[in-house]
């Protein structure tokens, strides 16, 4: 799998039946429809065949843009034949999580306080994408406010168990092939983690790299717009898309944008890799740390030199990133009020009141994760435990960062295992977030530390579940 993810797009593109469209990479795809071998509208139709085989049992979508979709796939044939290429996405089926606002088409944040709302505008990521002529094909299922790793979707590979989260609808879309590529949004690992529960590849960039104008915010220092793919290539050729300052996101980064394809060259040597041994010790389930031991074989075979490392701070990274993401929560969710643009509970008129509308909206509307978010967030910020909560989680925040700061003078890149486990039966760890939030001990490091971060397949369990390298 991991041969696969790393294959390079000069390879032969393979011949398939129309019946098999759906099964090609964006690379594979993109040299097809550039020489005008094939059309966007049989690349979009078979995606939607697709849909309508598969989606029933595995549930990635909220919404499925069926009408929209071929009807941009007609415009993308018509610029094609009359010679206006756009590039490697030009009529490339997508799918969009459902937090990312897409004009005239539902983008409900996976919460029914948001079950009706429809943007008037896209967001930039939306506009880029369209722009290089991707076709939207629909919104991916998540758990409401992406708050949570158990996506009320199915794993392709188990269908009793989660594809993780929250971006799980997306990395099922994906993993399906009912789109070529999907974009998420990760705060602590949401596009890592289900891209290693699935068994594809999903890219957190460098907070500000892309911009998050138009995507429902949940921490907005941590939060960061990703692919999820089937291969690395594809990921490149989308972050090259997506990636850029935007006047519209003040945090965005003007640093140039490297070309991400060109950079796949596949050699290894005197690449300097560290593995923080010392935090792998306890709670990764044994047949993941076989899984990724066996990748660092691989890795040493061809010449990659791996050393050990120290992450000194790592052992604080979930009490860290649990303090400082609920607390920005808290203060972004207090938005959704049921005034502007959120459903609102009727209350009778005789004991109605704006504080009590306020109350009940909330109450029905956030479910019980969202809810235990925000009183997480709201203690830690209150007055007399600000400094012993909120302002201590940013401090050692800036220790966390040292961390890698020092570790990458000795090396090139940092490798763990992306989830310490499996996929795990789908609502198992409902009643016991303590445990949900333990399963991204190896992922929010990267959204603390602002940092890159990519999860590519790294084979399979006994069982043939998939695990993923981080």
């Amino acid at each position: 799998a991991g041969a696969a993810a790393l294959s390079s797009a000069s390879k032969a593109v393979p011949q398939v039946s129309t019946a098999d469209l759906h099964y090609l990479s964006i690379s594979e795809a993109a040299e097809l429809i550039r020489n005008k071998q094939l059309s966007p509208l049989e690349l979009t139709q078979a995606i939607l065949d697709r849909i309508d085989q598969v989606e029933h049992k595995v549930l990635a979508f909220v919404t499925v843009a069926k009408v929209e979709a071929l009807e941009a796939a007609r415009s993308a044939q018509e610029e094609i034949i009359k010679g206006h290429y756009r590039g490697p996405l030009h009529g490339i089926p997508v799918g969009v999580k459902d937090t990312t606002y897409t004009k005239g088409i539902k983008s409900t944040a996976g919460s029914p306080l948001l079950a009706d709302f429809i943007p008037t505008y896209d967001a930039t990521v939306v506009t880029q994408m369209k722009a290089a002529g991707a076709i939207l094909v629909g919104k991916t299922r998540l758990p409401a406010f992406s708050m949570g790793g158990d996506t009320p979707s199915h794993n392709p590979w188990d269908l009793s168990r989660t594809p993780g989260g929250s971006s799980g609808g997306s990395a099922v879309a994906v993993a399906t092939e009912m789109a070529a590529a999907s974009l998420g949004s990760d705060t602590g690992g949401s596009v890592r983690q289900p891209a290693a529960l699935c068994g594809v590849v999903g890219l957190k960039p460098t907070y500000g790299r892309v911009s998050r104008y138009g995507l429902l915010a949940f921490a907005s220092s941590l939060d960061q717009i990703g692919p999820l793919t089937r291969t690395v290539t594809d990921a490149a050729r989308m972050l090259a898309v997506i990636a850029g300052p935007d006047p519209s996101d003040s945090t965005t980064s003007d640093e140039p944008i490297p070309n991400y394809f060109k950079s796949l060259t596949g050699k290894l040597d005197d690449l300097r890799i560290g593995v923080p041994r010392s935090i792998l010790i306890e709670g990764v389930d044994d047949k993941v740390l076989q899984a990724f031991d066996k990748a660092l074989e691989t890795l040493s075979s061809l010449g990659v030199k791996i050393r050990e490392i120290e992450l000194p701070h790592a052992q604080y990274a979930i009490p860290t990133y649990y303090l400082i993401a609920t607390a920005e929560a808290s203060s972004n969710l207090a938005r959704y009020d049921g005034v502007r643009y959120t459903s609102r509970v009727d209350l009778d008129p005789k004991v109605a009141s704006l504080s009590l509308m306020y109350e009940k909206t909330r109450a029905q509307g956030f479910g019980a994760e969202v809810k235990r978010r925000i009183m997480l967030g709201t203690y830690a910020l209150s007055a007399g435990y600000y400094d012993a909560y909120y302002l201590k989680a940013q401090q050692v925040r800036t220790l966390i960062k040292s961390d890698y700061d020092a570790a990458f003078k000795e090396v090139d890149s940092i490798l763990m295992p992306t989830s310490p486990t499996p996929a795990f039966p789908l609502g198992k760890r409902a009643h016991d977030p303590l445990e949900m939030y333990l399963a991204d001990v190896f992922t929010v490091s990267a959204n603390l530390a602002g940092l890159p971060a990519i999860s590519v397949p790294c084979g399979f369990t006994s069982d043939r579940l998939p695990t993923g390298l981080q």
